[in-house]
């Protein structure tokens, strides 16, 4: 890739875990109670043909990572655990109860923070809660964030006996400096203990996450890290930029100077470097950022179109429905996003009134449904056409002459009814979906909102 593209579309752009993206979600015409009248709504539309998925936030971590964006707490106080927990069983009857039935959960993730910062007892507390209330609905796929250093063979077990079939380890990156600078110090031999502990125990897919644009991370670092992680072949790998805002998410992205960040276009070297070496090592890319191999359920959702985004990640299915649980997590009921409270003690404070623990959220619009539909195309498959009515929108000429630039560049290829973004284009994803974005294009945000996109 060259280095006049890279400066050309290296602007600040949005992720598109969501559209709207969160700075834009017009709070003045959200309520609860809106929210979750078209819960219910959705829910009488999909619970039986495609169940629900669900998300647990699990904030704690005894140490700051400080590359990490996650809204997390830290502490060396195992004693939360169980106070947590209760509140998060406590928040999910208050969601039962607003449905009405029960719920077929579909996906379910434990996410963070450090899910195995709690004991494996206590996450066995969990999820023999959640399932009190619910039931799995057929081909459901159990998965968790497992931190290597803690992660113990009794966690693997426990949760393999509660139908945990794939998880995720953090690995970042295997070299000392870097690791020192981003405060995540693990050993490459605690990465391989539980990576082969897991599949003896008879996980199917175990996913490793990579971070190329790490403070001090040089091109051969990434390469490094690759080779180690190709002796132990993951069947999953998420290859993406590190997100430096530290004005955003505060001290703890300042371990380090900004001037110890790689350059753009080394950062982008570090991506093309490490992309060529998965590929030849087998792994396909999938969507932005994420690798797989063939015998994966994600490269085989590819294939069958299948694939699909959220605030969870990439994931193998689609469900109109992802409830999020507990501190700050956020909800998707296909018609509107609520989030939960970010503090800790107001979070409790919510459920202690019973209250559902939603501060803030959306509602979306009829022209958000249409925008939403072409940049899950974008981020999922590469491409989307207004060939149904339903597709097409006011605003649509005023986008393609936007992306005219682009489609010169050859990053994508527009026709009368389609546009297909190319394989030279595929890393520039994020500023074709910001040419959809139509809330962003009406207000340029007055202050930097997003990472970087290249």
């Amino acid at each position: 890739m060259s280095n006049k593209l890279v400066n050309k579309y290296n602007v600040a752009g949005p992720r598109y875990t969501s559209y709207p993206t969160v700075p834009y979600w017009n709070e003045a015409l959200f309520s609860v109670k809106k929210w979750e009248a078209g819960l219910q709504q959705s829910f009488l539309e999909s619970n039986e043909t495609e169940g629900i998925s669900l998300y647990i936030h699990l904030p704690f971590c005894e140490s700051l990572c400080t590359f990490c964006g996650c809204n997390k707490r830290i502490t060396t106080r195992h004693e939360v655990e169980l106070p947590y927990i209760d509140y998060v069983l406590k928040e999910w009857q208050l969601y039962v109860t607003v449905l009405g039935h029960k719920p077929r959960i579909k996906e379910l993730h434990l996410g963070g923070g450090t899910p195995t910062f709690f004991s494996a007892n206590n996450l066995q507390r969990l999820i023999n809660g959640i399932l009190l209330v619910a039931e799995k609905a057929p081909n459901y796929e159990f998965s968790f964030e497992g931190h290597p250093n803690n992660t113990t063979e009794v966690h693997l077990k426990t949760l393999f006996d509660l139908g945990f079939r794939r998880v995720s380890f953090g690995v970042q990156d295997y070299n000392e400096t870097v690791q020192k600078a981003i405060h995540r110090i693990q050993p490459f031999e605690n990465v391989k203990r539980v990576t082969e502990q897991a599949r003896q125990i008879g996980y199917t897919s175990v996913s490793h996450d990579i971070i190329f644009g790490l403070p001090f991370q040089t091109e051969a670092h990434v390469l490094e890290t690759i080779k180690k992680t190709k002796a132990l072949m993951p069947d999953r790998i998420a290859f993406y930029s590190y997100a430096h805002v530290p004005w955003i998410k505060g001290n703890g992205q300042r371990g380090f100077k900004d001037s110890d960040l790689p350059s753009a276009a080394s950062k982008r070297r570090q991506y093309e470097l490490g992309k060529a070496e998965l590929g030849v090592c087998g792994y396909v890319e999938i969507g932005m950022d994420h690798f797989a191999l063939q015998t994966d359920s994600l490269y085989q959702a590819t294939q069958t179109k299948e694939l699909h985004r959220n605030f969870m990640g990439y994931t193998a299915s689609k469900t109109q429905i992802m409830v999020g649980l507990g501190v700050s997590a956020i909800s998707d009921s296909w018609y509107g996003f609520a989030q939960n409270e970010k503090k800790l003690e107001d979070y409790y404070a919510r459920l202690d009134a019973n209250q559902i623990p939603v501060f803030k959220g959306h509602i979306l619009t009829a022209e958000d449904l249409i925008i939403r539909k072409h940049i899950l195309n974008l981020m999922c498959h590469f491409e989307t056409n207004w060939q149904a009515s339903e597709n097409y929108f006011q605003e649509l000429p005023d986008v393609l002459i936007q992306l005219k630039e682009l489609e010169n560049d050859g990053l994508i290829h527009i026709n009368a009814t389609s546009l297909t973004v190319t394989e030279a284009g595929k890393p520039f994803v994020r500023n074709v979906c910001m040419a959809f974005d139509l809330l962003l294009q009406r207000k340029k945000p007055d202050a930097q909102l997003f990472s970087m996109t290249v």
